[in-house]
């Protein structure tokens, strides 16, 4: 059997995913006592599991150092990058959404607003298609904070529960679309190893029908 190596997105879609593999049957004994490594190995499957940063999850598979990924949907739309997109896993489901204060202009003037975001290609694409002129504003922590100390109108952000958002008094003015976590795969690899991803696909397909 080909060797395959999987980029899995530290955190929460991490854990998520290896309970996943391990109803799939895949041997995840190393990811489940791992320590401070980074790179395991599925001796049952060939499979060579590594732990990056969402964003890198990307990189490593459109550069071929990993055959697939799993990496949010979140990072995917902000990333416009080259690979495939294979599977909806249905773990790590929250939404775009656009927030402010109560009493922000924002949706009352359709010029100089400001908008705070760590995804500035999904909140530049979404404004664009509402018509209005807008400036993007980066932020890389607590994008809650940005409204309330005046830096920005809005947000466009990831929720799960909106208790952040109500407990800082923003709340919602749109939601943008639904996401959650996806199995993408190297173009090039899909060629070379397809048997043996088409098998690692049908396996975890398998465990997300049977849950949902």
């Amino acid at each position: 059997m080909v060797a395959i190596n999987i980029a899995l997105t530290k955190g929460r879609l991490e854990k998520e995913s290896i309970k996943i593999f391990d109803k799939a049957g895949f041997d995840v004994s190393a990811l489940k006592d791992k320590g401070r490594k980074l790179i395991f190995k599925d001796n049952k499957m060939d499979y060579n599991y590594f732990l990056v940063k969402s964003a890198d999850a990307i990189t490593y598979v459109e550069h071929g150092v990993a055959d697939i990924g799993i990496v949010g949907k979140d990072t995917l739309i902000e990333s416009n990058s080259n690979y495939y997109e294979m599977l909806d896993l249905k773990i790590g489901q929250c939404k775009f959404i656009v927030a402010s204060l109560p009493d922000s202009k924002l949706f009352k003037s359709y010029s100089n607003i400001k908008i705070g975001t760590k995804y500035p290609n999904v909140a530049k694409k979404y404004f664009y298609e509402k018509g209005m002129d807008v400036e993007i504003i980066k932020i890389e922590g607590s994008v809650e904070l940005a409204p309330i100390l005046g830096l920005c109108d809005g947000i466009v952000d990831i929720m799960e529960t909106g208790i952040t958002l109500k407990e800082n008094g923003l709340i919602v003015k749109d939601e943008i679309c639904d996401i959650s976590a996806r199995v993408i795969v190297n173009n090039t690899a899909f060629k070379l190893k397809e048997k043996e991803i088409k098998e690692f696909l049908f396996k975890v397909s398998e465990v997300i029908s049977s849950e949902t």
